[in-house]
């Protein structure tokens, strides 16, 4: 654990890497001054989910954001660039929340944009490509699991009813066969939920720059609807442990599958 740093990092002796870019609620007090009492309220935050995947399997690493998405989103691309053209969706440094709403008394600029991205987005990185090269230099492969959440039913980004599962492999590019299939094969057959592979969510910067499995690094997204774990989408977004010790059983599955399938 690196104390008083941009990322947390726990560092693993197995296969496996949780990537947990949405989890932090850290903001500098002066950039916290300028969000309106909407985005005051950090609603975006995907809540609860380290606490959800935490000791799940033996051996795994973590590399965890402790900083707010409305900071910096770690899981946008470096240069802006959006991850779905075409469609709504939220920038490296989000000008407004998930529902469209404004979330800034006075945006920031280009210039602390970059300041922002070097201080906080690079740092997240390197750290997460300092340990994807150590996994695979001990492992001969390494496999990054991106953990996610997301409120189910937000009309500005989708229509209808998030599934339960959202498997993001950026349409089959991001890891080998067998692991888009036996994460699929998990989600498909637990009991009382519903999941889809490369909808509404494919896989943010994250999974697509880290996956080359020609080079042994697989990288997988999984964003979980947070009816799954919550008690409810709303504030304060409260942790339902009833929920969260039923998702736990696929999701250990699916981790355990993950380091399995690591030769």
């Amino acid at each position: 654990l690196r104390a008083m740093s941009p990322v947390e990092i726990h560092e693993g002796d197995s296969p496996l890497i949780l990537g947990l870019p949405h989890t932090g609620t850290d903001l500098p007090p002066e950039i916290f001054a300028r969000l309106t009492p909407r985005g005051q309220v950090l609603a975006d935050t995907d809540w609860h989910i380290h606490t959800l995947y935490e000791g799940l399997v033996p051996g795994a690493t973590t590399v965890r954001a402790t900083f707010h998405r409305y900071v910096i989103d770690a899981n946008r691309p470096p240069d802006g660039e959006s991850l779905y053209p075409g469609q709504n969706t939220t920038g490296l440094v989000p000008l407004t929340d998930f529902d469209g709403e404004r979330i800034w008394l006075e945006a920031p600029d280009a210039a602390e944009i970059e300041a922002r991205r070097q201080q906080f987005h690079a740092v997240y990185h390197a750290a997460l490509a300092e340990q994807v090269a150590r996994v695979k230099a001990r492992h001969g492969v390494a496999i990054l699991y991106d953990c996610h959440s997301i409120r189910s039913h937000i009309p500005y980004l989708f229509e209808g009813i998030l599934p339960d599962f959202n498997i993001g492999t950026a349409n089959g590019s991001s890891c080998d066969p067998r692991i888009e299939a036996m994460v699929t094969k998990i989600c498909s057959e637990a009991t009382g939920y519903s999941s889809v592979l490369n909808g509404r969510f494919k896989g943010g910067w994250t999974t697509r720059h880290f996956g080359q499995p020609q080079d042994g690094v697989h990288a997988i997204q999984m964003e979980l609807a947070q009816a799954t774990h919550l008690s409810s989408e709303r504030p304060p977004f409260a942790y339902d442990i009833r929920k969260a010790e039923a998702i736990r059983v696929p999701l250990k599955d699916i981790l355990e599958g993950l380091v399995a399938l690591a030769p």
